[in-house]
Protein backbone atom coordinates (compact mmCIF):
# COMPACT_ATOMS: atom_id res chain seq x y z
CA UNK A 1 0.00 0.00 0.00
CA UNK A 2 2.95 2.47 0.66
CA UNK A 3 4.60 1.54 -2.85
CA UNK A 4 1.36 2.51 -4.26
CA UNK A 5 0.44 5.73 -2.58
CA UNK A 6 4.44 7.05 -3.36
CA UNK A 7 3.63 6.21 -6.98
CA UNK A 8 0.36 8.39 -6.84
CA UNK A 9 2.46 11.16 -4.86
CA UNK A 10 1.18 10.54 -1.52
CA UNK A 11 2.11 10.15 2.27
CA UNK A 12 2.71 6.86 2.96
CA UNK A 13 -0.42 6.35 4.42
CA UNK A 14 -2.32 7.46 1.93
CA UNK A 15 -3.80 4.08 0.46
CA UNK A 16 -3.89 2.67 3.89
CA UNK A 17 -6.42 5.34 4.86
CA UNK A 18 -8.63 4.54 2.24
CA UNK A 19 -8.54 0.88 1.78
CA UNK A 20 -9.72 0.57 5.98
CA UNK A 21 -12.50 3.39 5.58
CA UNK A 22 -10.91 6.79 7.62
CA UNK A 23 -10.70 8.30 4.21
CA UNK A 24 -12.71 8.31 0.48
CA UNK A 25 -10.52 10.05 -2.25
CA UNK A 26 -11.57 13.11 -4.03
CA UNK A 27 -13.15 11.61 -7.93
CA UNK A 28 -9.71 13.12 -9.33
CA UNK A 29 -7.82 10.56 -7.33
CA UNK A 30 -10.08 7.82 -7.96
CA UNK A 31 -9.47 8.07 -11.02
CA UNK A 32 -5.77 8.76 -10.53
CA UNK A 33 -5.63 4.88 -8.90
CA UNK A 34 -8.27 3.06 -12.14
CA UNK A 35 -5.27 4.78 -13.90
CA UNK A 36 -3.08 3.11 -11.55
CA UNK A 37 -4.63 -0.04 -12.25
CA UNK A 38 -4.95 0.10 -15.79
CA UNK A 39 -9.38 -0.33 -15.20
CA UNK A 40 -12.02 1.26 -15.78
CA UNK A 41 -14.58 3.10 -13.08
CA UNK A 42 -17.29 0.79 -13.98
CA UNK A 43 -14.73 -2.46 -13.60
CA UNK A 44 -13.78 -0.86 -10.38
CA UNK A 45 -17.28 -1.05 -8.95
CA UNK A 46 -18.46 -4.50 -11.14
CA UNK A 47 -17.53 -6.93 -8.44
CA UNK A 48 -18.57 -9.82 -10.85
CA UNK A 49 -15.40 -9.33 -12.55
CA UNK A 50 -12.51 -11.38 -10.84
CA UNK A 51 -9.79 -9.52 -12.84
CA UNK A 52 -10.99 -6.54 -14.35
CA UNK A 53 -7.72 -5.58 -14.96
CA UNK A 54 -6.72 -8.94 -16.79
CA UNK A 55 -10.33 -8.46 -18.83
CA UNK A 56 -9.67 -5.05 -20.33
CA UNK A 57 -6.49 -6.49 -21.74
CA UNK A 58 -8.32 -9.16 -23.75
CA UNK A 59 -11.25 -6.77 -24.39
CA UNK A 60 -8.86 -4.52 -25.99
CA UNK A 61 -7.00 -7.85 -27.73
CA UNK A 62 -10.58 -8.62 -29.24
CA UNK A 63 -11.43 -5.04 -30.53
CA UNK A 64 -8.68 -6.03 -33.28
CA UNK A 65 -9.75 -9.01 -34.65
CA UNK A 66 -12.28 -9.43 -37.75
CA UNK A 67 -15.65 -11.00 -37.20
CA UNK A 68 -14.68 -14.36 -38.82
CA UNK A 69 -11.53 -14.62 -35.92
CA UNK A 70 -14.52 -13.28 -33.44
CA UNK A 71 -16.89 -16.07 -34.02
CA UNK A 72 -13.76 -18.51 -33.44
CA UNK A 73 -13.24 -16.99 -29.90
CA UNK A 74 -16.56 -17.10 -29.04
CA UNK A 75 -16.94 -20.60 -30.09
CA UNK A 76 -13.74 -21.39 -28.45
CA UNK A 77 -15.20 -19.77 -24.91
CA UNK A 78 -18.33 -21.24 -25.08
CA UNK A 79 -16.96 -24.78 -25.59
CA UNK A 80 -14.50 -24.04 -22.61
CA UNK A 81 -17.18 -22.22 -20.37
CA UNK A 82 -19.68 -25.57 -21.36
CA UNK A 83 -19.12 -27.34 -17.79
CA UNK A 84 -18.82 -24.85 -15.88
Amino acid sequence: EYKMSYDLGHSRSYIYNISSGKSLPPMAEFLEICDYFEITPSQFFNDAADNPALLQSAIEELKKLDDDDLMLVISNTCRLNKDK
